[in-house]
């Protein structure tokens, strides 16, 4: 079977590529530079389609091999679509043997979109001082909130733009105001935000994460990843931190007891060896975690979605997107590649209800949140922009799973059934 491969950009791309990089000017900085010791993996650009027989590999990575780099990337380049769906399923089925599939009711609020990263793919932010930049007034988080609640959520995500004006006193202040009033899960920021704050706060990456998880900070999410090589990262987010540094934060909060989250946007200027590498990058820092810290910490999950190109200024080079197989694809060997990862979440938004139900056959045991919000995504296209409770629900059952909502650490609260007239919630946990 022939595979699309994606690829490294074109040398006209390229050149439009550098055109916006260099059009992007770092800002006039008074903040504390930040480095880490982190050495990423590499891999050869291309695996010979005859170094591997696929049901061989496939059958020892099933029983319990663990899959290398390259045979990783041989699967991307040349295994059947079928095969590592099944294999993929398999390994989610031995995992959750109850075919329970899951979600969580959470709301994402953005408390400003004022940045001065500038990264290309993103369409959601404004430069601070721009008319329609905006931060949030506590009143209209507060309010944002009680929404949430009123519709189910166990967690908010607060997540942002890098504002300058904005110190570690600002994050403090806002989660111990919510955790005062509200018992849920503070599940909030991402290592490109850590960095921020901690380069404008004059702080170290460990005194940031230290204070922000006194403050009330329960888990970080993997926002800001997109894809772990620093190739792609200088061309597609020059100003922002290095993947090296990426994984560098996430170490320190899993050696500060955090639990975190690790994803990848897919489907721009990344090849496989991009994938293949930024999914070693995290089996080997879950690989840290759990040698420092035993099992149960690290990563909770992994979670891959597609880039989308509307209003970005990485569109006008990267105007596609990429094909659902493509994402399914990666989604499967996501699951094969992370042995030490408990969850991998399907999506929904970037790709559409109907790929992220043929997710859950693809390797994923979750499909997120419902989303009662969720705005920096949106802002460059989604296929879907909304979903209710019962829509999920019915997803999931139609895809022959057993829906299950969730809380942040997977623990799961209720399991629905189909009755006559309709969904019946039977509860698990309070």
């Amino acid at each position: 079977m022939a595979i699309a491969t994606p690829q490294a950009p074109s040398s006209a791309r390229d050149a439009t590529r550098r055109s916006v990089a260099g059009s992007v000017r770092a800002p006039q900085l008074s903040a504390s530079r930040l480095t880490t010791d982190v050495r990423l993996p590499e891999l050869p650009e291309h695996i010979d389609a005859r170094a591997y027989d696929g049901a061989s590999l496939l059958r020892e990575t099933v029983a319990g091999a663990r899959l290398t780099p390259h045979g990783a990337l041989w699967l991307l380049e040349h295994a059947d679509t079928e095969a590592i769906r099944e294999a993929a399923d398999t390994i989610r089925a031995g995992r959750y043997p109850d075919s329970r599939a899951t979600f969580i009711i959470d709301r994402n609020i953005n408390y400003t979109n004022a940045c001065v990263i500038k990264c290309t793919f993103c369409a959601f932010y404004r430069l601070p001082g721009s008319p329609d930049a905006y931060l949030r007034s506590m009143d209209n988080i507060i309010e944002r909130v009680d929404e949430a609640i009123a519709q189910g959520a166990t967690q908010i995500m607060f997540q942002g733009g890098h504002d300058p004006d904005l110190r570690i006193e600002y994050y403090e202040n806002l989660f111990r105001t919510i955790k005062s009033r509200y018992d849920l899960t503070l599940h909030s920021l991402s290592p490109s935000e850590v960095h921020h704050i901690a380069r404008y706060s004059r702080l170290s990456i460990s005194e940031t994460l230290a204070r922000l998880k006194i403050a009330g900070l329960d888990s970080l999410p993997g926002g800001g990843a997109e894809i772990l090589t620093e190739r792609v990262k200088r061309e597609i987010s020059p100003l922002k931190n290095s993947a090296a540094m990426w994984i560098e934060i996430m170490d320190e909060a899993h050696r500060q007891g955090l639990r975190t989250t690790g994803t990848m946007m897919l489907g721009h200027v990344d090849t496989f060896r991009d994938r293949v590498e930024h999914l070693i990058a995290l089996r080997d820092s879950q690989d840290r975690a759990h040698a420092a810290l035993g099992p149960g910490t690290g990563y909770r999950a992994f979670i891959p979605w597609t880039y989308q190109p509307d209003n970005t200024v990485l569109g006008r080079s990267v105007p596609g997107r990429t094909s659902s197989e493509d994402y399914l694809r990666t989604l499967a060997v996501s699951r094969l590649v992370l042995d030490n990862v408990d969850h991998v979440q399907g999506s929904w938004l970037t790709v559409g209800k109907a790929t992220g139900q043929d997710s859950l056959r693809y390797g994923a045991d979750d499909l997120g949140s419902i989303m009662l919000e969720e705005n920096v995504v949106s802002a460059a296209g989604v296929v879907e922009k909304c979903m209710t409770n019962d829509a999920m629900i019915s997803l999931i059952h139609d895809a022959g799973r057993l829906p299950a909502r969730r809380d942040t650490t997977y623990r799961v609260l209720e399991t629905f059934s189909k009755g006559d007239s309709g969904f019946v919630a039977n509860r698990v946990h309070a």
